[in-house]
Formats: C-alpha cells, sequence, structure tokens
C-alpha cells in the first residue's frame, strides 16, 4: 500500500494537497483491507475507509470505489464531479479530469469500460457502457463515448466520433 502512495504522489507532482490525491490515498486503503484477515479484525478497517469514502465523495466530488482496478500512474488531474463505476478498470498511466463519469450505460447491464494504458480523458466526458478504450487515446472534452474507440485515437464530440491520430499528434502525451 505504501509503495502504491508514494507513486501516487508522484504522480500528482508531490502534492500532498492535491485532491485527486486524497481520493488515491482513500481508494488504496480500500484496497488494503481486503488482505487483513480475519475478518473481525477487517472490520473496523472497513469502517474506517467508508466513512473516509464518504468523507473525500463529499470534499472533492470525487468517487472512486476501491473495487476499480487501477493500473500505477493513475491520476486525478482537477476534482469535482468525478464519478467511476465499480465496474471500470484503468491500465497504466490514465489521466482524468474534473466532470468525467466512467460507469454503466444501462443498470440492466453491470459492465463498465474498459481502459487501456496511456489514456487521457478531457473534462466532462462521459465514458459509458460495455465498451473498450485503447492504448494511447484522447478522449477530448464533454465527449460521450459510447463504442469501442481502437488504439492511437482520438474521440471527440457528442456522441463521439472517433479518429486515428495524425504523426504530429503522436507526440502528444495522451
Amino acid at each position: 500500500m505504501f509503495d502504491n502512495l508514494r507513486a501516487d504522489l508522484l504522480a500528482h507532482r508531490g502534492d500532498w494537497g492535491a485532491q485527486g490525491f486524497w481520493a488515491l490515498a482513500v481508494y488504496r486503503l480500500g484496497r488494503w483491507r481486503y488482505g487483513i484477515r480475519p475478518a473481525w479484525l477487517r472490520k473496523p478497517f472497513s469502517l474506517l475507509y467508508k466513512l473516509l469514502y464518504k468523507g473525500v465523495q463529499i470534499l472533492t466530488g470525487i468517487e472512486l470505489p476501491c473495487e476499480v482496478p487501477l493500473g500505477p500512474g493513475f491520476v486525478i488531474e482537477h476534482s469535482g464531479g468525478i464519478v467511476v463505476s465499480g465496474f471500470a478498470r484503468f491500465g497504466a498511466h490514465c489521466r482524468i479530469r474534473s466532470g468525467v463519469v466512467v460507469g454503466l450505460s444501462r443498470v440492466e447491464d453491470p459492465c463498465g469500460p474498459w481502459i487501456g494504458d496511456h489514456v487521457d480523458i478531457g473534462a466532462g466526458a462521459k465514458v459509458l457502457g460495455r465498451i473498450r478504450i485503447g492504448n494511447h487515446v484522447c478522449i477530448g472534452a464533454n465527449a460521450v463515448v459510447l463504442q469501442d474507440v481502437p488504439d492511437h485515437c482520438i474521440a471527440v464530440g457528442v456522441p463521439a466520433v472517433i479518429k486515428p491520430r495524425r504523426a504530429a499528434q503522436e507526440a502528444l502525451p495522451c
């Protein structure tokens, strides 16, 4: 857990005050508590996690349940209005911003998006449903992504239009 916290702090440029780091610290506690045996010993840590989770949710507007598998280098760039479904998955070095929703498209289909490595999701974007987002993908601000996005593409618009990245765009960090 502490190695992950150090890496999260580094990913947030060493800023202890970054609200995204707070959310990730609580997330790491939630993941860590699953390894505590026996169950009676885990219960106080579960209560602590639930209290901290709700506190972070109220203070920062970030909803990141500990059930979500996150790859290393996950960064929450700005806080506010961020909702991540417990059914979603993130690869390594992903970045999300304020107003992002990653979740279900229908309650009857409990399967969230699978996000690849090096994915940058712009402010206000919605990534919904049983879809896969490839590696090295940029999702534009306010885009609504309802379909798979292949590797090395961008998704922009409502509903999102998928476009291959041009050679000049390949140098971008996302």
